[in-house]
């Protein structure tokens, strides 16, 4: 906690220590402040670090971000956890956008990110109340009082489970390191697709960052990126809604309303079956 407070060559000599003796302790830099204060911390020997995450909302804030901790000298030291709220932070968007913010601010950080984390069971039982108006403080902070928390009541622990099952089945969400941003022509809608070294698990994500309205698109993503030939079909599952699609060639229509569900994540199957594919054909 607050690891920016405390002198770096202590935070090195004791993380050191501690990792001599327990090799598998992860330390977590929990930590909003500088930029070049945190990328310290993170050369110091933090296996983790807190992110701006919490405040880039918009379409543009969030693909410059990413391209900054993934495409540049950053992603040599820096491991980014993606958090939408702390202890300490309850962001304006989670304070008016109702359910359809909550979920997407939790796919967004859970596909977007190698590692994140949720503030919960405030997070799980949309808990949006803030001690007032203008602030990011939570109303009766956990900070200062014991809370008592009723977690029958409705809340996102399908929602949750549903995303980390999906995380924990495909890998290509578990590395940062082929993130791609796709062109789609609505600045309500964001595109990315992640995939593994060898392109057996390519997982498309596509957001809805407009908690009131229904948003839609075409989506572009390269052939190149599918090993497709022009024309040839392939299958995109969403693991999300259940729904299953058959798309052809680089743009392709998509639709979300965030009532239903904010986000898609689409499980990618590049090789649809022919009548070739039939013992009696031969």
């Amino acid at each position: 906690d607050n690891p920016h407070t405390k002198a770096f060559r202590f935070r090195e000599w004791m993380i050191g220590e501690a990792s001599r003796k327990r090799p598998e302790l992860v330390f977590l830099a929990e930590a909003f402040t500088r930029p070049k204060v945190m990328a310290q911390l993170a050369k110091a020997g933090f296996s983790q670090s807190y992110t701006y995450f919490t405040w880039r909302n918009t379409k543009w804030e969030l693909e410059t971000y990413l391209r900054e901790l993934t495409r540049s000298s950053v992603r040599e030291y820096f491991r980014p956890s993606f958090w939408p709220n702390t202890p300490d932070i309850l962001p304006e968007p989670l304070q008016y956008g109702g359910r359809p913010v909550f979920q997407a601010r939790l796919v967004l950080a859970a596909t977007l990110a190698a590692s994140y984390g949720i503030y919960g069971p405030v997070y799980e039982l949309l808990e949006g109340r803030a001690r007032a108006q203008g602030t990011e403080e939570y109303l009766d902070s956990e900070k200062y009082e014991v809370r008592n928390w009723d977690l029958a009541q409705d809340s996102l622990k399908d929602f949750i489970a549903r995303v980390n099952r999906i995380r924990r089945e495909n890998p290509a969400l578990q590395s940062n390191d082929t993130l791609t941003f796709h062109r789609i022509e609505n600045d309500q809608l964001i595109a990315y697709s992640k995939a593994t070294e060898d392109h057996s698990d390519l997982v498309l994500v596509v957001v809805n960052l407009d908690p009131h309205h229904v948003q839609a698109g075409f989506v572009e993503l390269p052939l190149t990126l599918l090993g497709l030939e022009p024309g040839e079909p392939y299958q995109v599952h969403d693991l999300l809604g259940g729904g299953r699609y058959f798309w052809q060639g680089e743009r392709n229509y998509v639709e979300i309303d965030p009532r239903m569900a904010p986000a898609q994540i689409f499980r990618i199957r590049r090789r649809v079956r022919t009548e070739r594919d039939f013992d009696y054909f031969f």
